[in-house]
């Protein structure tokens, strides 16, 4: 599938999930939330304005505001996130699921926000809004996304106590945190990537037979024993999840004696990964 194409179609599942989970969830249990959405919501308990249209608006002034900080696709895509998540808070406005319990809302309503988020930044865009600030912090900063955004929300969360009680501030915390760790583990537990690190007495033959069978190229790097001082051909490769079977049976083969070391690793980018 072209990866627009497929992009796009995970942006408009992020949005609609996040959407609906904030109608049917959130606003169903009085609580708050986080970024542009809470400020919404915070508007629409203390004056009734549709938070639709407010999301609409105020994402679109931090988009004019941060733009520069995101690439041209992503901006593109974050637009895109802005309109369908306006739309579907409108579609979904009366989507109210009345659980009797406020911490079911909370997990739930945690749950579907911070899936939707995560599906959208895993397409490569962003929700806007304090997602844009977390973006710029996890560029600057060398904080994780997830935690960044999360860290901006509990102060919009603050800012809801002037709208709803302290009980529900707390259980939207929870929330909240929740949605964090969904999040973390779309955008990064869901990673198909594994590093390798392998000594073998035989580099060559096995660099070559990983590139050809693998179909991955190797970084050679030079190494020695500590004991012994013998200079060693380190080989490292970065992989797919589903390949790494194949490339244990293949460096066996080769090498019974090889010593391996398999990183998980939480972002690839070029040779090759861009389109994986």
């Amino acid at each position: 599938m072209n990866k627009t194409l497929r992009d796009l179609i995970l942006i408009v599942f992020g949005s609609f999930v996040f959407s609906a989970g904030v109608n049917a969830f959130i606003i169903s249990g009085n609580l708050g939330e986080g970024g542009v959405t809470g400020i919404a919501i915070i508007l629409y308990y203390a004056f009734h304005l549709s938070p639709a249209i407010t999301n609409f608006v105020v994402n679109a002034v931090l988009i004019a505001i941060g733009y520069k900080f995101l690439s041209k696709r992503s901006m593109y895509l974050t637009i895109i996130v802005t309109i369908l998540i306006s739309i579907f808070l409108s579609l979904t406005k009366t989507w109210q699921i009345e659980t009797g319990n406020i911490i079911v809302n909370a997990i739930f309503g945690g749950a579907s926000v911070g899936l939707g988020i995560g599906v959208i930044v895993l397409a490569g865009g962003t929700t806007a809004g304090t997602t844009i600030l977390a973006r710029i912090a996890t560029k600057y900063l060398d904080v994780s996304t997830p935690y960044a955004l999360f860290g901006f929300d509990i102060i919009v969360v603050l800012i809801s106590l002037s709208v709803i009680p302290i009980d529900k501030v707390l259980v939207t915390v929870i929330s909240l945190y929740i949605g964090t760790k969904v999040m973390e583990f779309v955008i990064e537990g869901l990673n198909t990537k594994k590093a390798m690190t392998i000594i073998s007495t035989k580099p060559d033959e096995l660099a070559k037979a990983i590139d050809e069978q693998i179909g991955r190229g190797l970084t050679i790097l030079n190494g020695h024993g500590y004991y012994t001082r013998e200079e060693k051909d380190v080989l490292y490769v970065v992989i797919s999840k589903t390949q790494v079977s194949k490339a244990k049976r293949l460096i066996k083969k080769f090498d019974e004696h090889a010593f391996l070391v398999i990183h998980d690793v939480r972002d690839v980018y070029g040779n090759g990964f861009f389109d994986d």
